[in-house]
């Protein structure tokens, strides 16, 4: 009897369990915005601090700590080197350099990072190739929207989908 009724209460536990699993979601979310005022590109990234500290121990075969008490300055060093690898802009066909600016904390798990391009006169072509975390993760997605000329776009980039080209 004690067993049967062992058993009926190990299967409650594993349904129960098991229909409260979570499923995570991968999901990065950066923003380009065009200030023609300042003739820049204004770019904010959000990334989840856990995601894009397994991504940089996977790439660079060290352990990082962006994003949390224990962060270094070389850890700082290490996601400017990765983002740089990661994200990038072609304006009319020409690479342009994006300056890291600064990164906060939100929510206890979110980096936000800002960064820009200066000198952007107007232009008729942007190239956008972002893989942030799609080498670490093939789950992962990157939610990019651009804002320029009153106009709002958003591309979905994937492990299949890398790089646009947004014609203005």
């Amino acid at each position: 009897m004690k067993n049967k009724l062992g058993c009926c209460l190990l299967a409650v536990l594993f349904v129960l369990s098991s229909a409260f699993t979570f499923h995570k979601f991968y999901v990065g979310v950066f923003q380009v915005n065009y200030a023609p005022e300042k003739k820049m590109l204004q770019i904010t990234s959000r990334i989840f601090i856990d995601d894009l500290n397994n991504a940089m121990e996977k790439k660079y075969r060290k352990k990082t700590f962006v994003g949390t008490s224990k962060e270094t300055q070389a850890d700082v060093d290490l996601l400017k080197k990765y983002l740089s690898e990661n994200f990038s802009i072609k304006v009319n066909g020409q690479p342009k350099e994006i300056t890291f600016l600064s990164k906060e904390v939100e929510a206890d798990d979110v980096l936000v990072c800002y960064s820009r391009i200066k000198n952007i006169d107007k232009f008729k072509t942007l190239e956008i190739s972002n893989s942030v975390l799609l080498d670490w993760n093939s789950e992962q997605q990157n939610i990019t929207h651009i804002t320029a000329f009153d106009t709002k776009k958003s591309v979905l980039f994937t492990e299949s989908s890398r790089k646009e080209v947004l014609k203005y």
